[in-house]
């Protein structure tokens, strides 16, 4: 089995060559396209997504169109920790830590009413189980948030057949990828 260092290094690498390509933004709308279909993002009124960066599954129109109908929330780097603010529209965000647009809206602390978490990730497996790009904040995020759906969102060349997994990894309830 692969270390986590080794599968990032691969990820990474299988990640430059098919950012900003038409296959990028293509499979990115096929792959939205089914986490818009899916039950539990349908029943979801309060959804945690996440503005990507350019290697990952492109969210940024996908935020904007589902904005007006329902609450969204964004992570923000905080010092170690991810922040939830509302997100309402694009001039609201404010480039900050690693070059993510974040939200400056209001804080959002209401755990419980969290329905659905789309979870990016650098790789997952079948299991559910997530390989992050190492800095523990959607460990320390998700514990926090227990009772919403939690969907990893990636392209297909992002499933492996195994993660390696600490006791306290929290796994995905399903991958949504291009089918």
């Amino acid at each position: 089995m692969e270390t986590k260092k080794e599968l990032r290094r691969r990820m990474a690498s299988l990640k430059n060559l098919h950012k900003s390509t038409a296959a990028h933004r293509s499979q990115s709308a096929e792959i939205l396209a089914a986490l818009e279909a899916h039950p539990a993002f349908r029943a979801a009124n309060t959804v945690l997504l996440y503005h990507s960066l350019p290697d990952e599954v492109d969210t940024h129109d996908f935020i904007g169109k589902w904005s007006t109908k329902k609450r969204i929330l964004l992570p923000v780097v905080a010092g170690n920790d991810l922040e939830l603010r509302v997100y309402t529209n694009p001039a609201d965000l404010a480039v900050g830590a690693y070059g993510i647009g974040e939200p400056t809206g209001a804080l959002f602390t209401d755990y419980a009413a969290i329905d659905f978490i789309a979870v990016p990730g650098v790789a997952f497996d079948r299991n559910g189980n997530r390989l992050g790009r190492g800095k523990g904040y959607y460990d320390r995020l998700l514990p926090r948030i227990p009772a919403a759906y939690k969907a990893g969102i990636c392209f297909p060349f992002q499933i492996v057949e195994e993660i390696p997994a600490e006791p306290f990894d929290i796994r995905m309830d399903e991958i949504i990828t291009q089918q």
